[in-house]
This record gives C-alpha cells, sequence and structure tokens, in this order.
C-alpha cells in the first residue's frame, strides 16, 4: 500500500438535534466541531438532519421537517400561486357530456 493516500478513519460522533440522540462510530467525514462524550473524551462532532431515531420508517410517526426550504425555494424560483376571480366558478359547474353520438364518428 502506497503511504499518506488514505483518509483519516477516527472516531466522530453524529448527532440528530430534532430527537435528541448522538451516537458514536468511525468515520473519514471532516469537521470542526467537537463534543465531549459520555466517556469523558472529546471527539468531532457531525450533525446529520434524519437518524434512526426521527426516520418515519423508523418512529412509525409522520413529521415535516423542512430544513432545506423547499417551499420557500419553490416560490422564490416560480412565484407565489395567484388566484383567478374566475376560476371558483369555472370549477363549480360541471363539464358537458358527450352524446353517445359523437362517440361513434
Amino acid at each position: 500500500m502506497k503511504p499518506d493516500i488514505h483518509p483519516n478513519y477516527r472516531p466522530v460522533v453524529f448527532q440528530d438535534p430534532s430527537a435528541d440522540f448522538a451516537f458514536l462510530t468511525k468515520s473519514t467525514i471532516s469537521t470542526s466541531d467537537t463534543i465531549e462524550w459520555e466517556d469523558g473524551e472529546t471527539y468531532p462532532l457531525y450533525k446529520v438532519d434524519i437518524s434512526s431515531a426521527s426516520h418515519p420508517f423508523f418512529t412509525g410517526t409522520m413529521r415535516i421537517i423542512d430544513t432545506a426550504g423547499r417551499v420557500e425555494r419553490f416560490e422564490r424560483r416560480f412565484g407565489r400561486r395567484k388566484r383567478i376571480a374566475g376560476a371558483d366558478s369555472a370549477e363549480a359547474a360541471p363539464a358537458p357530456e358527450a352524446s353517445p353520438s359523437d362517440s361513434d364518428s
């Protein structure tokens, strides 16, 4: 193996702030934040948006998480949706039905 080409594989704490959940594992991720763990040692900290403690598949509950501002980004890109004054009356009127003789030709 070539020396000095592999990333630094070290213990890192991954924290899910929305569920108040953290776990310690080994990783090569680089981060500038640190945290003091339960054993008294200081480890690098990486904050995650979703973990097994907050994911709907594992918890069985649905929570809306909009950390990326998707709605605001959509509104910025395409503008706010505007209501047309006649749109409500057009939706209430039934569509004309086709007569059986129209479908034969």
